[in-house]
């Protein structure tokens, strides 16, 4: 009988997953990730989020303990700091808009989960993810897919996996959908089958990712000017974290006309707004780029991209510029394609590969 570990978050999607691998006949183990000091602050809040909670823990185990199999609680909180909080507040200060989802996912959970799955003489990891990995055995290379579910796809979080990854990796849930899922929980008893989805950043529940990153920065945010596109100070802000390229509102501006971010410029400390006719854009580069299949494609590939996990993904060309770069041309222009993203290279259900949007 093979042994799986499985990553289980507690939600109703990685305790589906972990059951559809006890019927499958494997030997399942159960792992869920501690990723920070549980303990609140002193004026009572919780340190981070509602994600990976005590709660969600507790909830881990008790499926574990109704599908029969081990569950261990290991601890990621130096990983977790390291590959996700601390790169979250670096971005931002730096005037870019991270997605701290795809480090978690791919580059704590399934590198640090494989190494702790060897150890268990395991040598495979399932997660609940809206996604599909296949083996071609033609090419001799593994292919990841998206998810059948549409609304719930999760493959523009997995562009990171390498094809040694995707040889270990497993999505039992990613050929249903969110409505399948939920009746293989309750068919089963599962104590989570009507638990509401989370959505917010785990870490930042509140949403307010400005008093997050002035929380954690190593220095105090530095303050500057809101400039139009010719270079006329229009006002003052108080740091580049409090802003994403396409925001709108809390721009602290009174104009005649909408303004929107256009650009940040970290350096001088500018916030650069203008018309919202001035945010679309047909070209981008991108930086950390990974190719599912491990090799770069030879010349301009035809694509669709994502340039946000729920941006409808447009037709483009994009073309490996060697050293792990890529520079994408779309059809049309794309609005607010922002600096920190990642983007996402589609060939149909395929992932072609991704990675994170330098400029455009």
């Amino acid at each position: 009988m093979s042994r799986v570990v499985v990553a289980m978050s507690g939600g109703v999607d990685s305790s589906v997953a972990a059951a559809l691998m006890v019927e499958e006949g494997y030997d399942v183990v159960g792992l869920s990730m501690q990723l920070y000091d549980q303990r609140e602050t002193e004026d009572g809040a919780p340190k981070f989020g509602s994600c990976c909670s005590l709660d969600d823990l507790h909830d881990a185990k008790r499926v574990a303990q109704q599908l029969g199999f081990p569950h261990y609680i290991v601890n990621f909180e130096r990983e977790f700091k390291a590959t996700v909080v601390d790169n979250f507040v670096r971005e931002y200060s730096a005037g870019r808009t991270p997605i701290p989802c795809v480090h978690c996912n791919a580059d704590l959970k399934f590198s640090t989960l494989a190494e702790r799955a060897a150890g268990l003489d395991a040598s495979v990891v399932a997660t609940g993810h809206y996604a599909r990995v296949v083996c071609d055995e033609n090419q001799q290379r593994y292919r990841l897919l998206r998810g059948v579910d549409p609304g719930k796809d999760q493959s523009y979080f997995l562009f990171t996996l390498t094809q040694d990854q995707l040889a270990h990796a497993r999505f039992p849930v990613g050929h249903l959908n969110k409505t399948e899922v939920r009746a293989h929980a309750e068919r089963l008893g599962l104590s989570v089958a009507d638990k509401p989805d989370s959505h917010e950043i785990c870490f930042v529940p509140d949403g307010n990712t400005a008093r997050f990153v002035e929380r954690h920065a190593p220095q105090p945010p530095a303050s500057g000017e809101i400039v139009d596109a010719q270079g006329q100070v229009l006002g003052e802000h108080r740091g580049v974290h409090h802003f994403t390229v396409g925001q709108r509102k809390g721009l602290g501006l009174s104009t005649g006309a909408p303004l929107y971010v256009l650009k940040l410029e970290p350096i001088d400390q500018r916030v650069v707004v203008g018309a919202r006719e001035a945010l679309g854009g047909h070209e981008l580069t991108a930086t950390g780029v990974n190719w599912i299949s491990g090799q770069a494609p030879h010349g301009p590939t035809h694509v669709t991209a994502r340039i946000r996990h729920r941006h409808q993904d447009a037709p483009a060309t994009v073309v490996a510029t060697g050293n792990g770069t890529a520079h994408l041309r779309f059809d049309d222009p794309q609005v607010a394609i922002t600096p920190g993203q990642a983007v996402v290279f589609y060939d149909g259900a395929d992932v072609v590969g991704g990675g994170w949007i330098d400029s455009r």
